[in-house]
């Protein structure tokens, strides 16, 4: 049972991890703040629950189930903990928020007190482990100190249950999902912990034996709870990483036809085991690559091939941006054949600078490589063909074909 429940414990803590991801911006959100509070609260929790954990508490302080008062204590502050995330969750006026969360700190450090003080009273002298709840069920004292970890926990939890049902009306995406895992790991915690503690407790008041409820179903079902509670606090912070990455992987896909169309030019070294890299250092590197290639394609460019390309798209209805990249692809196109049949570069090459190259950032190139991808392997426009053909001669042609022939076999 301790290692089920320590498990929950790591799993519950990692979520607090993908909170804070970004600390600095984390310590100034209240909002992030709470939840992270809220998640490693619970996370100590199920820490200190474990039999385990409780019989070192025992040992280590020399009172016998000393580690109760701790567990209910720090429960209590868990429960408190959702309460202030509740609070910051559904904003306000700052100084409304703040009176509300010192009121909620006011009324759980009072229970906690409340706790130890009946603790101190009781008589519970036999350490029990796992069942301390039906044990001491019917002790004076003791019974009290029960019931109030468990109203208290029960009061926040509820709470939760309402609002989350009634936010999961109001938002959409990830946030509603994450909303209904809060929402099915609150509903869990509810009937799966709460309900089997109260029930095998009112059996013991009533005479009756139902301590399996508290000591074998209570526990898995409070930790299936609290993982779900936890992914639905980490979903709606990994929306942004996640689209990010998502974004990242497109961008490299699309720049594949214009890689394809250029990487026989590129010098940039290729990194090692470039298999594993992270998406976004195999984009960086793709770029590099592109941009090196256009370099060592510069001599090969063509403003006249550019300027028909550019007629065309014009008379076809393109705008202006969008012509312009159309045009710029057919001479980047043009001048990657004519490298690839090794034919020599023209005498007064262009000086004209690609967009791709004045803009920071992706987008460029990949605007670049989708009209690459549109432009035919052969020059569309008749015009285009001519021109090309007056300033060849026979050989030329004739090299530049098998040397196209080459590249598409290659």
């Amino acid at each position: 049972m301790s290692l089920i429940v320590y498990l929950a414990a790591g799993l519950f803590g990692l979520s607090a991890v993908v909170l804070l991801l970004r600390p600095g911006m984390a310590l100034r959100d209240p909002l992030t703040l709470s939840t992270c509070a809220a998640i490693v609260l619970g996370s100590l929790v199920f820490v200190c629950s474990a039999p385990l954990t409780l019989a070192a508490v025992n040992s280590l302080t020399g009172v016998p189930n000393f580690g109760a008062p701790v567990t209910y204590g720090m429960l209590s502050a868990y429960s408190c903990s959702l309460v202030i995330l509740l609070i910051h969750w559904r904003g306000g006026p700052r100084e409304r928020v703040r009176r509300m969360v010192l009121r909620s700190v006011a009324a759980y450090a009072a229970l906690i007190v409340a706790i130890v003080v009946l603790f101190a009273l009781g008589d519970a002298r036999s350490e029990r482990l796992n069942d301390l709840d039906t044990y001491y069920a019917n002790t004076p004292y003791l019974r009290e100190m029960i019931l109030l970890y468990l109203i208290g926990h029960s009061a926040a939890t509820l709470t939760m249950c309402v609002l989350c049902v009634k936010w999961s009306r109001e938002v959409t995406g990830l946030l509603r999902a994450g909303i209904r895992l809060i929402l099915a790991g609150s509903l869990l915690d509810v009937v799966g912990f709460q309900l089997c503690k109260y029930t095998a407790v009112a059996a013991r008041w009533a005479g009756h034996d139902l301590d399996v409820l508290s000591t074998q179903v209570a526990p898995p079902l409070a930790s299936l709870g609290a993982l779900l509670c936890s992914a639905g606090y980490a979903l709606p912070r990994l929306q942004p990483a996640a689209a990010a990455r998502l974004g990242v992987l497109r961008d490299y896909r699309r720049l594949g036809p214009l890689w394809s169309r250029v990487r026989f030019v590129s010098t940039a070294p290729k990194p090692p085991s470039s298999l594993w890299q992270l998406p976004r250092a195999r984009l960086h590197w793709r770029e590099m690559s592109i941009h090196d290639a256009l370099l060592g394609l510069a001599p090969y460019f063509d403003d006249r091939v550019r300027e028909r390309a550019l007629s065309a798209a014009r008379h076809a209805g393109r705008g202006g941006h969008e012509a312009r990249i159309a045009a710029e692809a057919a001479m980047v196109a043009d001048a990657a054949r004519r490298a690839a049949a090794r034919e020599e570069p023209l005498e007064a090459p262009s000086g004209y600078r690609l967009h791709a190259t004045e803009v920071s950032g992706t987008g460029g190139l990949v605007e670049l490589a989708q009209a690459v991808l549109r432009s035919p392997a052969e020059p569309a426009e008749p015009a285009v063909r001519e021109g090309r053909e007056g300033r060849e001669g026979p050989e030329d042609r004739e090299g530049r074909e098998e040397g196209t022939v080459s590249t598409s076999h290659g």
